[in-house]
Order: C-alpha cells, then structure tokens, then sequence
C-alpha cells in the first residue's frame, strides 16, 4: 500500500540549566534521569492541552549508558515522569549528537505514520560519567591501523583540524571564543535563553559529604561574561604540548539534559500546540575519526542536497561548539565570516557547555528562538560533529516566514 510521508513539527523545547561537571558542580549531587524527568514534565506542563496519553514514544539519549543513565532511558525516564505507562521508550546512543538523533529518529516515525507525537531528548551527567567510563575499544583499531589513536581523544581531533587547516589559527578560534561568551551574556540579558530553562532543585554539601542546604538552579554554570583574548592568550593546551585548543576556545566538561516534543504537523495543529519549526531534511556523514570536528561539512552537504537547497538560502546557523576550530572549518568552507551575524547569535556551547548526548535539542531551541524573531528568515540549519568521525545535520524551515530570505 503507498505511504505518504507526513510533514513533521518541533512543537516544542526545555532544558535544564547546564552544570559544570565534578563534585563542585551544581549537579553533583543531582541523578542523570532525574534531570531527564523534570525535562519531560516541564514539556507536559507548559503544553497542557497535550494528553499525555497522546504520546506515542520517548526516545533519550545518553553517550554513557551506564548507571542512573542507563536502564532503557527512554522508558525509565517515561514511567518516572509520570506518562502513563501505555507510553513506550528506548535509549540512544550518537554520542555528541545523541538528541539529535533522538529527534530525527522520532521525526522518520511521524513522517512514516508510525507515531502521532514523540517526546525526544537527551542527558549526560560527565561529572558521574566521564566520557569513555567503562569502555573497552577493540585493540584492533590501533592493532590493524584503523585510526590513528588520536581518534578515540575528541581534544587531539581537534589539534589534527587545526593541522590540516593551518589558516585556522588559535588567534582566530581564541576570537571566536570570546565572540561566544560576549553573545550568551547579551543573550541572558535579554532574555533568550531563560524561557527554555527548567529550574532544577539541588542539594549542597561540603568537603565531607555532610548536607549543608537546598538551592535551585536557574542559570547555566559554565559560562565565563567577561573574557577577553589576553585571558585566553597563554591558557594550557592540554592536549599537545604548545597546541592551540585550550579551555577557553572549547566547550566544557558539562552536566544537563534536554526534552522536546516533536508531531506531525496536522496532529500538532489539531490539538493546539505551538508549531515552531517544521523539519525540511537530515542526514549524517562520518569522516575520518582522526578529524571528526569536519563532520558538519559533508552533513550539510548531504542535508542541503535532500532539501533541494544551497547554503545561499539558510538565514539562521546554530552550530555546537564543541572546538572553535571545528565551527571555523565549516564557516571557512562555505566562505561564511567567522562573525557573521547568522551564526550562533545567541552564543553556544563555548560559553554555554556541552552535555555531550543533551545537546542538539538546545540548538534547536535557539534556532526556534531565531525563527520567532526574525519572519524574514526561512530556513535554518542545527549542526555539529560527531565522536568516531562523524557529523549530523538538520534543515528546518521557519513557519512563522513572511518574505525575505
């Protein structure tokens, strides 16, 4: 029997305040999954004409799945939110663009006509679970040549890029750098990010693990207002002995977790939620592991070719900065200025943080922001590399367009 495959909608997004990871971190005493819940019912509260009966799936990704990420998030984290329990679920695994792939997986099954609505999102808790906690690489990857063993370190790809790339120099991701965390706070005062953020109560203890109180987290904690170049200048590269990625030009060892509500568009319409973004296409590409931060370049070469579309026609960039180097590398390839005001204009994850698996909901709520303020854009990109060599993109168009580009 033909299908027709169905226009698919971001209906909506939230995330919890991100968190610099380790035991002085807002969320060192907080669980993995309990950060996923308050997401979900953060989604269900402010969309309260949706029944939860209504859902048709919860898929959460996380790049460690072990402990309170592990157990079937999806479904864990489902039946702890209080969905009922007819709702189903699954974990995901993409690493860095673990919701991303939460959200294009949700969006194949509306398009399909196998679900309705789906809840999509993702979380990682780097402070419980650091990156790599428990895994055990087949040797044959150094054995056989497969990568060079730089691969399996995200901060040596990084080195590698700049090494291919030598036009992009540590000056000019160390600008970028502080472009980013100028943005955010500009951002924060007026108030862009805050609509997106789930307060999240946390627990407070001393040295000796003794309870010393209760507080809430309502601001990301990595972030860094006031940094300049000749505070990032002589920073330690960590990773090569007089290299160019420092903490300042790269994202953060981080906590937090995202949840967004994706559904056919007619569904969405039907029940009165909010249609924020339609989804145009999406694809993933992998690269050579050695330089995965070039990911991004071949996914929206892919993206953009399904969409019918050039990179002329995108108005709105919102590019995860896991390196500065690796946001240069796609800007430079299609000539874009590195302050070009269509990218990440309200700042990203240098000043933000990277939650590894949580993060592609955040960009597509900023790029949802985007769309809201600006009626003369229609199209936007989400976009990020990917652990392993890879890169993950996805078109959207903004409904909300009334002419212009």
């Amino acid at each position: 029997m033909p299908r027709t495959a169905r226009d698919v909608v971001f209906v909506d997004g939230v995330r919890t305040p991100f968190g610099k990871a380790g035991p002085k971190g807002i969320y060192a005493e907080t669980r993995a999954d309990d950060l996923v819940i308050k997401a979900i019912r953060e989604l269900l509260r402010r969309n309260p004409s949706l029944d939860p009966s209504r859902i048709d799936e919860v898929a959460i990704a996380a790049t460690t799945q072990i402990g309170d990420q592990g157990l079937t998030l999806g479904r864990s984290a489902a039946l702890l939110a209080g969905l009922p329990k007819t709702v189903p679920g699954y974990s995901i695994d993409r690493m860095c663009a673990g919701a991303m792939t939460s959200v294009t997986s949700i969006a194949g099954g509306i398009a399909f006509g196998a679900y309705d609505i789906g809840i999509a999102g993702g979380v990682e808790h780097m402070g419980r679970h650091p990156m790599g906690e428990g895994v055990d690489p087949n040797p044959r990857f150094l054995s056989e040549k497969l990568v060079d063993e730089s691969a399996l370190f995200m901060g040596m790809t990084a080195e590698n890029l700049h090494d291919r790339l030598p036009q992009l120099t540590k000056e000019r991701c160390d600008a970028f750098a502080v472009a980013s965390q100028e943005k955010a706070a500009k951002a924060y005062a007026n108030g862009h990010i805050q609509p997106d953020l789930v307060p999240v109560a946390i627990r407070r203890t001393n040295a000796a693990g003794g309870e010393t109180g209760w507080g809430l987290a309502t601001a990301d904690e990595p972030m860094r207002p006031g940094t300049t170049l000749e505070s990032l200048a002589n920073l330690k590269t960590p990773f090569r002995p007089h290299g160019r990625i420092t903490a300042g030009n790269a994202a953060g060892l981080n906590d937090g977790a995202t949840a967004s509500l994706v559904a056919a568009e007619d569904v969405a319409r039907e029940l009165g939620l909010p249609v924020k973004m339609r989804m145009v296409s999406y694809s993933f590409a992998g690269v050579e592991p050695e330089v995965m931060g070039i990911g991004p370049v071949p996914a929206t070469q892919k993206a953009l070719r399904q969409a019918g579309l050039s990179i002329d026609d995108i108005g709105a960039f919102e590019i995860n900065e896991a390196f500065a180097v690796q946001v240069l590398s796609l800007l430079d390839h299609y000539g874009i200025a590195d302050d070009d005001e269509r990218v990440n204009p309200y700042g990203g994850a240098i000043a933000f943080g990277h939650p590894l698996a949580s993060t592609g909901v955040r960009l597509m709520n900023q790029l949802a922001h985007r769309f809201q303020e600006r009626t003369d854009i229609r199209y936007g990109i989400t976009t990020m590399c990917i652990g392993m060599g890879m890169g993950g993109t996805v078109v959207w168009e903004n409904p909300n367009f009334e002419g212009g580009k």
